[in-house]
């Protein structure tokens, strides 16, 4: 059986044509225990618990990362996989918690938009024929953030002894997390722009937008 194809991105990257990785592993186990959130939160209805145990799938999003380039096993699967998870993650969690009321409505509406923006744009992105666009460290870290902000909104409202300063945590990962985010998005136009000129260049017979 013939071996993955390699494509060598620069000296430090090799994304490979593999689609059982431990990143990849990593990242559908966090999806799978999606519905184990729910189940705490609106069977159990234990926020603390599924305070935690949302934090941690949110976690898991540094792991895979930081497996894929330490390990060398950064694939194109994993590239599309990845951002995907993330943006599941935060469409249920943030849609859960703000169901349970225990998010502020408009910081919830404000990161659900921004969301909605993005998915919107790749996927009219991909339609158009653009190249496939890599997140970048300032839309990772205004997610990763987030990701944090929605389970401790939803610890504040538990049965925790400290739910004060829960609640001031959540604070401090909201409005970082809400300022990275959206200047990702504007980040994001000029690359969006350039990605679509480069696919277009790079199909014969389609111009190239200006």
């Amino acid at each position: 059986m013939d071996e993955p194809e390699e494509v060598v991105l620069d000296a430090e990257e090799i994304v490979s044509d593999r689609i059982l990785t431990i990143p990849n592993v990593i990242t559908v186990i966090r999806l799978l225990c999606l519905p184990v959130f729910l189940w705490m939160l609106f069977h159990d209805e234990n926020r603390a618990a599924a305070a935690w145990f949302l934090g941690a799938l949110g976690a898991t999003d540094f792991v895979d990362g930081y497996v894929a380039r330490h390990f060398h096993q950064t694939s194109k699967l994993g590239k599309v996989l990845d951002p995907v998870a993330d943006r599941l993650l935060l469409f249920v969690g943030i849609g859960a918690i703000l169901y349970d009321g225990t998010v502020p409505t408009w910081f919830a509406v404000v990161v659900l938009v921004r969301e909605v923006l993005v998915t919107i744009a790749t996927l009219a992105l991909a339609a158009m024929g653009a190249r496939r666009i890599d997140v970048t460290w300032f839309g990772k870290a205004g997610t990763f953030a987030n990701m944090f902000a929605f389970p401790l909104f939803l610890g504040s409202h538990s049965t925790v002894s400290y739910v004060d300063v829960v609640g001031f945590l959540a604070w401090v990962a909201a409005i970082p997390g809400l300022v990275l985010s959206y200047y990702a998005l504007a980040l994001y136009v000029p690359i969006a722009r350039q990605a679509l000129r480069e696919g277009r260049a790079a199909q014969p017979g389609v111009a190239s937008t200006p």
